[in-house]
Order: C-alpha cells, then sequence, then structure tokens
C-alpha cells in the first residue's frame, strides 16, 4: 500500500485489514505511521516511490506480495506530472519484478474528445504508465470524493464557510459524479478480489450527477449557512484559482491545481462496475448524505479503527480543521 498516510490510503489500510487482508503499509518516513491508530496491525516497510531502488526494497523486504496499491500523487508539488510519471514507471517495473498479480490505482475521470487540465492529464498519464509494466491493472477513475478531510470537500466547504457571496461562473453548472469516500474504498477493496472484479479500468460514482454549483448549495443548506449566488459568465478558471487561494487555507498550488480541472466534463458515463461489484449493505451513499456525514465529522480529529471514513483522521492536513 503506498500512500500509507494519505486521505485514501490511511482509510483503506483499515478496510483491507477489517476484510482479513495481510496489509504492508509503506510511507517514506515509516516512522510517521507510528500516529496512525493502525500502526500495531499491519506490516510497515520504507518506500520511495521517486527512487527505483526504493522500490525495488521495498517489494524484496515485503515478502510475496499479489496486490499493489498506487495512491501517491504529487499534486501542488512543482513539476508534479514528471515526478508521478517517473514514479508510476517505477512502481510498476518493480512490481513486475517482484511477481505483483496486480496493482489497483485510484485515478480521476478522463473525458473524451476534450483538453484535459494538468491534473487530470496527469492522472491519466499515471494510469497509462502502469498498464505499460505487465502487471494487469485495475484502474478505479472517481471525479469528486466527498469525506471529511478529502481535498474536493475541503475545498466546497472552505468557500461557502468564507464567503457569503458567492460567484458561479457557467462552467460551475457542468455536471458532475461524486462519490462519497466510504463507497470508494468499498471498490478499492473489492480490486483486492481478482475473482470478483476482471482487470480494467472503471468509473467509480454514486450514479448521480449534479452541477458544481449544486454541491456547493447542498453544502451551505447542511451547514445552515445563508448565502448570496450570483451568475457569472465564463470567467477563466485560472482567476477563480488564484482567488480561491487566497480565501481558503488550502495550498495555493493544490488549489489551483483543482480548480483548473472544473471546466472538464465530469459527468460519469460507465456504471460496469455496479453489475459487477454488488453495492455496499444500504446502497451507495447520496451526495447529500455524504456531504452530512462529512459536515459531521469535519471538525473531530483523531479517531480509532471504528471511525467513520467520512470523518476526519489526524493524519490529514492542518488545512482540512
Amino acid at each position: 500500500m503506498t500512500g500509507s498516510s494519505g486521505y485514501i490510503g490511511s482509510r483503506l489500510v483499515v478496510q483491507l485489514d477489517r476484510a482479513g487482508h495481510e496489509v504492508v503499509a509503506t510511507a517514506r518516513d515509516v516512522a510517521k505511521l507510528a500516529d496512525l491508530d493502525w500502526s500495531d496491525d499491519v506490516a510497515e516497510v520504507a518506500l520511495d516511490v521517486s527512487d527505483a531502488g526504493s522500490c525495488r526494497q521495498a517489494f524484496a523486504e515485503a515478502g510475496d506480495v499479489e496486490v499493489a496499491y498506487f495512491l501517491v500523487h504529487s499534486i501542488g508539488e512543482g513539476d508534479f506530472a514528471a515526478q508521478d510519471l517517473d514514479s508510476a514507471r517505477q512502481f510498476a517495473s518493480a512490481a513486475r519484478d517482484a511477481g505483483v498479480s496486480r496493482i489497483v490505482y485510484l485515478g480521476g475521470f478522463v473525458p473524451q474528445q476534450e483538453e484535459l487540465s494538468e491534473h487530470l492529464e496527469s492522472r491519466a498519464d499515471v494510469g497509462d504508465a502502469l498498464g505499460e509494466a505487465g502487471v494487469e491493472l485495475v484502474w478505479l477513475r472517481a471525479a469528486v470524493v466527498l469525506g471529511g478531510g478529502s481535498t474536493s470537500y475541503e475545498l466546497v466547504r472552505h468557500i461557502a464557510d468564507r464567503v457569503p457571496v458567492i460567484p458561479l461562473p457557467t462552467w460551475m453548472q457542468h455536471p458532475v459524479s461524486p462519490i462519497a469516500v466510504t463507497d470508494v474504498l468499498h471498490y478499492l477493496v473489492a480490486a483486492a478480489d481478482r475473482d470478483l472484479l476482471p482487470a480494467g479500468a472503471y468509473e467509480v460514482s454514486n450514479g448521480e450527477q449534479p452541477t458544481y454549483a449544486d454541491l456547493i448549495k447542498a453544502y451551505a443548506a447542511e451547514a445552515g449557512l445563508r448565502r448570496l449566488w450570483v451568475p457569472f459568465p465564463p470567467v477563466p478558471p485560472k482567476l477563480v484559482a488564484t482567488i480561491a487561494s487566497w480565501l481558503t487555507p488550502l495550498p495555493h498550488e493544490l488549489a489551483a491545481d483543482l480548480i483548473m480541472s472544473l471546466p472538464n466534463s465530469m459527468g460519469s458515463t460507465d456504471h460496469r462496475i455496479r453489475g459487477i461489484v454488488p453495492d455496499p449493505e444500504g446502497g451507495l451513499v447520496s451526495s447529500r448524505e455524504a456531504l452530512r456525514r462529512a459536515h459531521q465529522g469535519s471538525r473531530t480529529a483523531g479517531v480509532g479503527n471504528s471511525a467513520d471514513p467520512t470523518h476526519r483522521v489526524r493524519s490529514d492536513p492542518d488545512w482540512s480543521a
């Protein structure tokens, strides 16, 4: 498991352990994993995906690995696209040489016949690179992940919390297909079962298609906020990204890279995975319910393995508090 201390990885370790899998959590500095509540329950190995030697050494130390999760990305960190592409190639090559049967990757949507933002193009390039090594690949594609601590949710929350008059450029009316973090984890756990989910690329969503404006309005309603919504012409996303980075505690480059992706189409057209992997008990979580759970737990900090994954945990970044 790469990205074990990250937003998805820190929660996925718990879910895989609960499902009976033997998990090897990795990090560049494994000492940082000691702060996580599951640290004593899994094996831990040092791994720097940007270093080919570290990748080979990590697989050697991990032993017989059947499934490897690639959940790292450097968005918001300088030339993240080149760095992530190199890391993906090195990781996949080391996985192949170690006899790994499957790589599981969580990326973004890849809208067809559109010029992709740098962020989305990078995520697509990483998926392609992982698949080129010869190891079978399950590539899950998610648009907006809703949960306390997730970057997409926190961007919505901080803007709605801090801005009483919210402009809505025309591209905020584009449909988007969100998914609750609990349902992302459900599919990621299923991807470890080669008999259940065949290799391939799958979009994952809750089946809804609200607009970005709908999401921020739904959050404001859930939080009891009264806001003035002002329709705007197609303001350049770069300008919106600059303003948003001033108004929120998210790192400037991170907020900018995400906002620059908003004009791309993010409505799901691929629902094949629901015909293969049974829905979780109770069904997929609606967008409104995901926002409610995220808001309810957005100010928690540090919970045990019984935690609702939609709540914040200690490993989430400080700006999500």
